[in-house]
């Protein structure tokens, strides 16, 4: 009876080779991998056709569905391949780390949940990236930073600068198998035999467990037990204590119920820039690395990249073309050249897509200077430094602009992994993927653009999906604006995350379907709502959503809160996500005639409560209700009821009357009316005049100007009389006073665009006034304009 132990990095493609050719030499006949034994149920869908990694393995509490662990796994992970490979070869295969059920009825990983879970292991260092303070020297790491990231300070005592670059080096470059889980094990004894002991009673009990399950494979008679498990473990599972001191550590450990199922995932999600503790720094480029190894590397270099080259970059030229035209077809080359080939391909068809300049020579350049590079500096291969190295100054001609996108799509990557129909999913992720399904709108790991039609019955169900989903707390789909005036069009961003599968798990418990759990969160939502702006937004969302079995509920309880409520400001808030529904209902095909009443009762409290409300405002008062005046009239406007519009008129007009007024209300007031046609602009000048005279506190002249003017520059520059008030009223300031409000006038003008302010101040350079800009009739050149119009009348339409 035999135990071998592999110690493994859970994330690398040469490791995940090694294993595999070790274990094709041992052909054990049972494989123990470190992992929650909760998901030994879930082990044989691995080898499901429709299973494509990278996915990961989801435990999770039904209670508690936030309380929840991912285990993930890439095509690399050597995890993954040794239990593919036990699968295959019909050989038992089990999880040995400690159960969940322990883990998470004391909270571990609840905490964190969802977003900090730890890969199949932990975030130890030896498990994860391994590259974590790899700027500090060897000698100067404590035993809590060597505990966390073991690698790294072995990288660093190398001369490396990071776990990441010593293991790729060592570990993933390496072309024999042979004795390399030896070496490790031989590292990592030699790290925990020099490191004090961390008192941890979590790591302790996980390493007990483990051992206690290899003491079960050896009392069920299995001869050759293979043991993977990461490599800090390595040393705890040779020199296995008595049965009795785990015993001791396990016992009296809480447990609670939990489920566990596949989810896909992305590469995005192994990075370590994600906050995986188990992360690696380049997910895509190990999945080129694992891609060559499994090809041979020659096939790969006569140009048969197959799927995987066609994931990366996307569809410019083929390989065998870039090949060809390189001189590399119909060669057959070593596996180095070969790797160094198909990558600066994937660079150069990525470049290309973006219209940037990538030829064969600019390639053949590219991999010389790569293969220099790790010539000089005595490694057996390029590794990703060379490559990138080689790519910036050939490919990129020295600009670190075109490594960006190379790093987020080629080197990290966004693949989205795939989980078999008959994976175990509560009703409504099963409801979501009918809903997927019918409406064709993949889960994409990347963002997808839509523009829905809402005249179309596809279109308007998928938003009605997207609405919902949002309603529960799962964005998929971001609104964006569109272009054109029509209201049938509504823009999207789609992009699916891993972590919407554990809200889906927490959301269902309002429903078995997106319709029913949403309906029930709504009212939900309805019930527990404070204050009436919050309840109009709750009814846009409903109506969007078109969930018409909660809006009666909800509008009940609107209409209450309203009629109690004697807060103007609230009211104001309240009425412009109503006028966005009434605007928009009717093109969504739902039914408004109930909001029609509710908005008819605020406009009315509004207009006459508005004014005593507007009474002695402090500036941060008039501040906030100058904004609430901004969205009730937009609301108003978009309504265009002529009824809603006269009363909402004459409050303003009121305003602007009103004595003891905020300056920046009085002069919003007069600019809205203004450009509604109520006020002509003699008035509004005389008004400007009233306001800037030396009647007025210079502080009060400056607040109506900031509200007549903000926002645009366009009026102060054609309408010369404007004009003139405005530079008679600061050239007459005194040298203080205008010190003083010269703070007021800069956040005006500062609201106006690039342009207006360039030509309001070529204007002032030029000293140009009423008199020097006005037209008179002597001016006029009779016979110039008198050409002109039959062109003019053509064009109009005019006979």
């Amino acid at each position: 009876m035999t135990i071998h132990i592999f110690g493994i990095r859970h994330h690398g493609p040469g490791c995940a080779r090694s294993l595999r050719h070790t274990l094709h030499s041992l052909n054990p006949d049972i494989l123990l991998v470190e992992g929650p034994p909760d998901g030994d149920s879930m082990l044989p869908l691995i080898t499901h056709p429709q299973m494509q990694p990278p996915v990961a393995l989801l435990v999770y509490r039904p209670d508690q569905p936030q309380q929840a662990v991912y285990y993930p796994f890439a095509v690399f992970s050597p995890e993954w391949q040794g239990i593919e490979y036990a699968l295959t070869q019909g050989i038992p295969v089990r999880f040995m780390d400690l159960p969940l059920v322990h883990q998470l009825a004391e909270g571990a990983g609840g905490a964190e949940g969802a977003e900090g879970a730890e890969g199949a292991g932990g975030a130890e260092g030896a498990e994860g990236a391994g590259g974590a303070g790899g700027a500090e020297g060897a000698g100067g790491a404590g035993e809590d930073e060597i505990h966390d990231d073991p690698l790294g300070y072995l990288a660093r005592i190398a001369g490396y600068s990071d776990g990441e670059r010593w293991w790729e080096q060592l570990v993933e470059h390496r072309q024999e198998s042979k004795d390399v889980f030896e070496a490790i094990l031989e590292a990592m004894t030699a790290l925990r035999q020099e490191i004090p002991a961390r008192d941890d009673p979590r790591e302790a009990q996980r390493e007990a467990y483990m051992r206690k399950l290899i003491r079960a494979a050896q009392n069920e008679g299995f001869q050759r037990i293979a043991v993977v498990c990461g490599a800090w473990h390595a040393p705890a599972l040779v020199d296995m204590p008595s049965a009795k001191a785990d015993h001791a550590l396990l016992k009296g450990l809480a447990k609670t119920k939990v489920e566990t199922t596949w989810i896909p995932w992305t590469y995005g999600r192994l990075a370590f820039k994600s906050g995986y503790g188990a992360g690696i720094e380049s997910p895509g480029w190990y999945s080129h690395l694992w891609d060559c190894y499994q090809d041979g590397g020659a096939e790969g270099a006569e140009g048969a990249e197959g799927a995987e080259g066609a994931e990366g970059a996307g569809g410019a030229e083929g390989d065998d073309s870039i090949l060809s035209q390189g001189g590399f077809s119909h060669i057959r080359v070593r596996q180095e050249s070969a790797i160094a080939i198909r990558w600066l391909i994937k660079v150069a068809r990525l470049l290309r897509q973006e219209d940037l300049d990538a030829s064969s020579a600019h390639i053949i350049e590219a991999v010389r200077l790569a293969e220099s590079l790790a010539a000089l500096r005595d490694r057996a291969m390029p590794g990703l430094p060379e490559f990138n190295e080689a790519t910036q100054t050939v490919l990129c001609f020295g600009s670190d602009v075109p490594m960006g996108l190379i790093q987020e799509q080629l080197i990290v990557g966004e693949r989205l992994g795939e989980i078999p129909d008959e994976t175990p999913m509560v009703p409504l992720q099963q409801d979501l993927q009918q809903h997927i399904k019918r409406l064709r709108l993949p889960a994409n790991a990347t963002e997808k653009q839509y523009e829905l039609d809402l005249r179309k019955t596809n279109d308007l169900a998928r938003s009605h999906l997207l609405h919902r989903l949002d309603l529960l707390g799962i964005p998929w789909g971001i609104r964006r604006s569109t272009k054109g005036k029509g209201t049938f069009k509504e823009g999207w961003r789609v992009q699916w995350h891993p972590e919407f599968a554990v809200k889906l798990i927490e959301a269902g418990i309002w429903g078995t379907t997106i319709d029913t759990a949403a309906t029930a969160y709504a009212r939900n939502q309805a019930q527990q709502a404070q204050g009436l702006p919050s309840l109009t937004q709750l009814i846009e969302k409903v109506l969007l959503a078109n969930l018409p079995d909660t809006l009666a509920e909800v509008m009940h309880r609107l209409q209450t809160e309203a009629t109690l409520n004697r807060d103007v400001a609230q009211l104001m808030e309240a009425l412009p996500p109503l006028a966005q529904v009434l605007r928009y209902g009717n093109v969504r095909q739902t039914d408004t005639r109930m909001i029609i009443s509710v908005v008819d009762g605020l406009v009315t409290r509004i207009c006459l409560g508005l004014p005593l409300a507007c009474a002695s405002l402090d500036d941060q008062a008039a501040r906030h209700i100058d904004q609430l005046i901004q969205q009730v009239n937009h609301g108003i406007s978009i309504l265009n009821n002529p009824e809603y519009k006269q009363s909402w008129q004459q409050v303003l007009w009121q305003l602007t009357d009103q004595s003891n007024l905020h300056g920046l209300v009085s002069g919003r007031s007069c600019r809205l009316l203004l450009d509604s046609g109520v006020f002509s602009g003699n008035e509004a000048s005389r008004r400007l005049e009233f306001a800037l005279s030396q009647a007025s506190e210079p502080p009060q002249a400056a607040a109506w100007m900031e509200g007549f003017l903000q926002g645009s520059g366009l009026l102060l520059l054609h309408d010369y009389t404007l004009w003139q008030i405005i530079d008679d009223w600061i050239i007459q300031l005194p040298g203080e006073t205008f010190t003083g409000i010269l703070p007021l006038l800069r956040r005006t003008f500062a609201t106006f665009s690039v342009a207006e302010r360039r030509q309001i101040g070529e204007r002032v350079k030029q000293g140009i006034s009423v008199q020097t800009t006005g037209i008179g009739e002597e001016e006029l050149d009779c016979d110039r304009a008198n050409a002109v119009l039959p062109i003019v009348a053509q064009l109009l339409g005019v006979k």
